[in-house]
């Protein structure tokens, strides 16, 4: 079967952090459409959620909206708690949810850089720890997947592209890196797949002003030598292939989607 024809991830139990728009939404709707039930994480907007859950239903999938603060031990623990009970476990978690809180970093304050790191760091670790938790308790169901579990963790190309005027999320991304990696190293001899995505530039309400404008695309395609600026479904097809058995091989690894983006694109004309 072509990998972009039928439900690749039927039966699977799905979790998206940060599920409710941009690149977490879109994901939500590419597991769906694969054949997952999704678990459509928020944190504010319960209308979102509940809109991204209808667009599953609609296009013939199961989904359900669950509140949770990822940077909440208590919040992350009640969310896991409450998809096992509804669906009996979860097999992929797209650790996804994600923040910026900018500035000069002589200007940046604590509580700037706690909360990025809280939510973009410490937040991957709960979630993960909590899906390890359960692939481990459950082990392999080999009529769903020939791994026990996969892990996507959601990066960003500035995990190696520094960005001035945003140390504390590049820190946060660097972190990921290196979490993911041992991470998997950790547990993939218990069949535990973990990968990341590290979209580039992607046309999400988030960056608008990067690319809304005919100008501004312009000069953020600078940036780009593909030549577009992505689309969320690039980084939602992304996600339904990693966590299928036809990149069971594949763990430990960061899938850049960003147009060539981490190329270095300055030196295109000989540097």
């Amino acid at each position: 079967m072509n990998f972009l024809e039928g439900e690749i991830l039927q039966g699977q139990r799905a979790l998206v952090t940060g599920g409710s728009s941009g690149i977490g939404a879109a994901v939500c709707r590419a597991l769906g459409k694969a054949g997952a039930r999704v678990v459509v994480n928020y944190l504010s907007s319960k209308e979102e959620g509940e809109q991204v859950v209808a667009d599953i239903e609609a296009a013939g999938g199961q989904a359900m909206a669950i509140q949770a603060d990822v940077s909440k031990e208590d919040d992350v623990k009640r969310m896991f708690a409450q998809m096992i009970e509804a669906w009996g476990s979860i097999d992929i978690l797209v650790a996804n949810a994600g923040m910026q809180w900018d500035g000069p970093f002589h200007e940046m304050s604590l509580k700037q850089w706690n909360k990025v790191l809280d939510v973009n760091l410490t937040g991957q670790f709960l979630c993960a720890r909590e899906a390890v938790i359960e692939f481990n308790r459950r082990g392999i169901d080999s009529d769903l997947s020939c791994a026990a579990g996969k892990i996507i963790c959601m990066s960003s190309v500035h995990d190696i592209i520094p960005w001035a005027g945003h140390v504390n999320y590049a820190t946060s991304k660097g972190g990921v890196l290196m979490f993911m990696q041992s991470l998997a190293q950790e547990v993939a001899h218990n069949k535990i797949r973990v990968n990341a995505i590290s979209p580039g530039a992607i046309k999400t309400p988030i960056n608008r002003a990067a690319w809304e404008t005919p100008e501004a695309e312009a000069e953020l395609l600078k940036l780009i030598p593909y030549e577009r600026v992505g689309n969320p479904e690039d980084i939602g097809r992304a996600a339904v292939w990693l966590a299928s058995d036809a990149s069971d091989y594949m763990t430990g690894t960061t899938s850049y989607i960003d147009g060539g983006m981490t190329l270095y694109p300055g030196f295109r004309e000989g540097g």
